[in-house]
């Protein structure tokens, strides 16, 4: 005679599971996961950070980073380099699976201006990684005593739109790869000595993913990647010449361009000076040859106060000081930096995630993408250097245009 009866310790069934059918973001709930957390120690030597990444339960949409660092004890005030504190991270690698590079450069390109300019962090006020309530900028105090500690927040994103652009994260033997090269201290702070060095406490990875869904249901175009690799520009710019300088050759469809000028000592080459400005007054954007954009650079500041509120002045009165000073921006433009977002295909500005793809320019190896200054600007230390960092987005098949998540 059959035993019946009931089974110890069933599962309660899911009571938030939705019917089969429509877009993947539906039965893919937003998650986070510890991937790890390191300990460098003194920030004296350089470090290499490279542990292992461990499976999460979906798709990962990408990394959050934090850097704490505790103070040091200073005998001799020194002066904050300006990349600081973002050049701690001296350069970043993040690789998929198969070795190919997601994002490569240097921390202040990658963990700062990627996150400032493309538009897969955050949107508004909070759209630079200085205005998140986490960071605290390099401590410096008027005197000698404690010194040298700050807390580092950066994202590193795999999807570009919603849904778009993740990376699988379940299986234990695909996991993307994070190479992290620290700098020495004194790249951050120059002048200062210590009798104790500021110590690297903690360096903390989680990973933000889709869980894998209840229904079946994959994001839209799996396989397709965003890739932002830091390149030099070439030819070198002497100061005050009239030349094209060419980006590196790409292949995919472009969302954002972003720009950083160096003079010959790696500074960035702008400053309030007329002596030592490096941008063209009206820089022109050459595609094969053909001049798309040919602007006055103060109105390609406007483009990004638009576009990215990248510095929209915040009109509070508390901001306000006077009537010729209406306020402070809310993400200030990095002297020496620009950049030019294709994010905009919904309206004037970049919504962050909520793009369709439509206004994406495509290239392939043979498109030829020039920056060119008749004249650049006179700088004190020539010759610049024009570094782009751009983000590409390569297709597994067809771009998915419109809203596939919709």
């Amino acid at each position: 005679m059959a035993v019946t009866g009931t089974v110890a310790g069933r599962p309660q069934p899911q009571t938030t599971a939705e019917p089969a059918g429509g877009p993947f973001i539906r039965h893919a709930p937003d998650g986070r996961r510890a991937m790890y957390v390191a300990t460098p120690g003194t920030v004296q030597n350089p470090q290499f950070i490279a542990n292992p990444m461990v499976s999460s339960p979906g798709w990962n949409k990408g990394y959050r980073v934090q850097a704490l660092v505790a103070d040091g004890t200073s005998t001799a005030v020194g002066v904050v380099n300006i990349d600081a504190p973002w050049n701690y991270f001296q350069l970043v690698q993040l690789k998929d699976a198969f070795g190919t590079q997601l994002i490569t450069g240097p921390g202040f390109d990658t963990a700062f201006l990627l996150q400032l300019y493309g538009q897969q962090f955050g949107t508004d006020e909070v759209v630079s990684p200085q205005n998140l309530p986490s960071f605290a900028p390099i401590h410096v105090p008027a005197g000698v005593g404690a010194e040298g500690g700050f807390n580092l927040t950066t994202y590193l994103p795999f999807e570009f739109a919603k849904g778009y652009g993740t990376i699988s994260g379940a299986n234990a033997a695909l996991l993307p790869v994070l190479q992290i090269n620290t700098s020495i201290f004194s790249t951050m702070i120059t002048g200062s000595t210590y009798s104790a060095y500021p110590s690297a406490t903690s360096v903390t990875v989680d990973a933000d993913f889709y869980w894998l869904p209840n229904v079946a249901s994959d994001p839209p175009g799996i396989g397709t990647t965003q890739q932002w690799i830091y390149q030099p520009c070439n030819p070198p710019i002497p100061s005050g010449g009239s030349q094209l300088v060419q980006l590196p050759r790409l292949g995919g469809y472009l969302s954002t361009i972003i720009l950083d000028l160096r003079d010959a000592n790696g500074v960035r080459a702008e400053s309030n000076t007329t002596t030592n400005f490096g941008w063209p007054v009206r820089p022109k954007l050459l595609v094969d040859g053909v001049p798309l954009i040919d602007s006055l650079f103060s109105t390609l500041q406007e483009d990004l106060a638009i576009a990215l509120q990248v510095g929209t002045l915040n009109n509070s009165p508390a901001a306000s000081t006077s009537t010729t000073n209406q306020g402070t921006p809310q993400a200030a433009r990095p002297l020496g930096t620009m950049a030019i977002s294709r994010k905009t295909s919904m309206a004037q500005r970049a919504l962050g995630l909520l793009d369709t793809g439509e206004v994406f320019p495509s290239t392939n190896p043979g498109t030829q993408i020039e920056v060119a200054g008749f004249p650049w600007g006179a700088v004190i230390a020539a010759p610049m250097i024009l570094n782009a960092l751009v983000g590409q987005i390569v297709p597994s098949g067809a771009l998915v245009r419109g809203l596939p998540e919709a």
